[in-house]
């Protein structure tokens, strides 16, 4: 049977690496040497319990995953899941917000007015909204190589929304160029789509 400084110095090892870590960047997070760290992980020594609570803080794993003899690889993989699900569970939080407020400014401005109006123009710029906290949310949380599309729907749906408001006040048909700088717009983010970010060794 495996002590417990080998089951914590291999559980550490485990985590630091599938984090994404050095030695080194966990220490400064600990607030400890990197030889302390290289120490824990060769087995030399033990954390103290702060240092074991912290580190399953920075883990997003429980302190019972850390002193337990376990698969770190599918309790990592479990917590990205419910991870990556509450963030999902967020983000339809906030479009449903979005769409919320919409329906809220169509109602107030009924009320007032009486009539639906040009208020059901709200719900129509509720849509490029939220194509920006799209935006903003994936590249936070999510895949940004997506970012692409999310920026092309927002494009298309600003010329749109502006085309239909022209239409409403009863502008030109020539409104329709407006949808010549779409065209621009999405050649220039294909364009864009192709330069390679440099990889993080090659800035080294």
């Amino acid at each position: 049977m495996e002590d417990i400084k080998s089951i914590i110095s291999k559980n550490i090892a485990a985590l630091r690496t599938q984090n994404g870590l050095t030695q080194l960047e966990l220490a400064e997070k600990l607030n400890y040497s990197d030889k302390a760290v290289s120490k824990w992980e060769r087995g030399e020594s033990l954390p103290d319990i702060t240092a074991i609570i912290e580190m399953s803080r920075i883990f997003g794993v429980t302190v019972d995953d850390i002193l337990k003899s376990t698969d770190i690889s599918t309790v990592t993989r479990n917590v990205k899941i419910y991870k990556k699900y509450n963030l999902k569970v967020i983000k339809y939080i906030v479009d449903g917000f979005i769409w919320a407020m919409a329906l809220l400014m169509f109602v107030i401005s009924f009320i007032v007015k009486g009539k639906i109006g040009f208020a059901w123009l709200y719900f129509v710029y509720a849509l490029p909204v939220d194509f920006v906290v799209t935006l903003v949310l994936n590249s936070v949380w999510f895949d940004k190589r997506k970012n692409y599309l999310i920026i092309s729907g927002l494009l298309w749906s600003l010329i749109a929304d502006l085309y239909i408001t022209f239409k409403c006040f009863n502008l030109p048909d020539r409104t329709l160029l407006i949808f010549l700088l779409g065209i621009a717009g999405q050649v220039i983010i294909i364009l864009w789509s192709y330069i390679k970010p440099k990889k993080q060794k090659d800035l080294k």
